[in-house]
């Protein structure tokens, strides 16, 4: 190995950071290279922007998605919707395009960088990530349905169920009504046709012309209805053991489930009963 010879440092003398800097300053200055002093003075980088949190609660539409994207990047209104065509969303072929149950609800880290096409990739890619769980997968094959039907069923779950508790029940009543070739009858699904959320709705809504309309159209809607969480997901491959084929909830936290249907209209009655008090009250 060769060695390399230096000349020994003259002791008693020490140059601070302080003085160390300045000579390095002043050499750049006399070299014409004023303009990486600030870099210099940064430690060598600029500061990055301070994050910030954009949080997507379970159960939201795509449209209030975009519109929370605005909201945080401080955009004009629609700047995320119009991102879409051209964000490149690793979506599955069944959706069209159409981001609707892949932007998956859960708490993200935004700055000054984050464009609308970024982040919404981010929400399809943690989407496609939690429907890629072992326990999912292994569910929907068991079930027989793909990863769009599973989003598909997760999204009418998320929107129908009154707690967490009650997701594999509403998942059973599903199941058992395709079963049977009976329609869902999801006053959600009506609801995402006519842009809206509610929980009355009156016959002549049964009646309305759509896709969404899952009273006069049997099987799944033709797209998810909104973003479902995981616990949705799970529930959605692997529902509750039970012949139920209705259910109402007659008060938040108390969700009545049927096996027939004179059982149900009891229940139903109680509900009409309560909403008819709240009105008056």
């Amino acid at each position: 190995m060769r060695q390399e010879h230096r000349p020994p440092k003259r002791p008693g003398t020490r140059v601070t950071r302080r003085g160390r800097l300045a000579i390095v300053i002043g050499l750049l200055i006399a070299t014409g290279a004023a303009v990486m002093v600030p870099l210099l003075l940064n430690g060598g980088a600029e500061k990055p922007p301070k994050p910030r949190r954009l949080v997507i609660p379970e159960g939201w539409r795509a449209t209030q998605v975009y519109a929370a994207v605005d909201r945080e990047l401080k955009l004009p209104v629609g700047s995320a919707k119009a991102a879409v065509a051209g964000a490149g969303l690793a979506l599955p072929a069944e959706a069209k395009g159409n981001p609707e149950g892949f932007l998956f609800p859960a708490t993200y880290p935004v700055d000054d960088r984050t464009t609308p096409a970024g982040i919404l990739a981010y929400m399809v890619q943690t989407a496609h990530q939690k429907l890629a769980a072992p326990p999912i997968v292994a569910g929907a094959k068991a079930q027989g349905m793909t990863p769009y039907q599973t989003a598909t069923l997760a999204s009418v779950i998320q929107a129908e169920a009154d707690t967490p508790a009650d997701m594999g029940k509403v998942a059973r009543v599903v199941y058992n009504r395709l079963a049977k070739s009976m329609p869902l009858q999801m006053d959600s699904t009506i609801n995402y046709a006519l842009n809206r959320t509610t929980v009355d709705t009156p016959l002549s809504d049964t009646r309305i012309d759509s896709p969404f309309n899952t009273y006069e159209r049997q099987g799944l809607p033709p797209t998810p209805i909104d973003s479902p969480g995981a616990a949705a997901m799970a529930a959605a491959v692997a529902p509750a053991p039970g012949d139920w084929l209705f259910f109402v909830t007659v008060k938040p936290g108390d969700t009545r489930f049927s096996a027939t249907y004179e059982e149900h209209k009891r229940h139903v009655a109680e509900f009409n009963k309560r909403r008819a008090a709240t009105r008056t009250a």
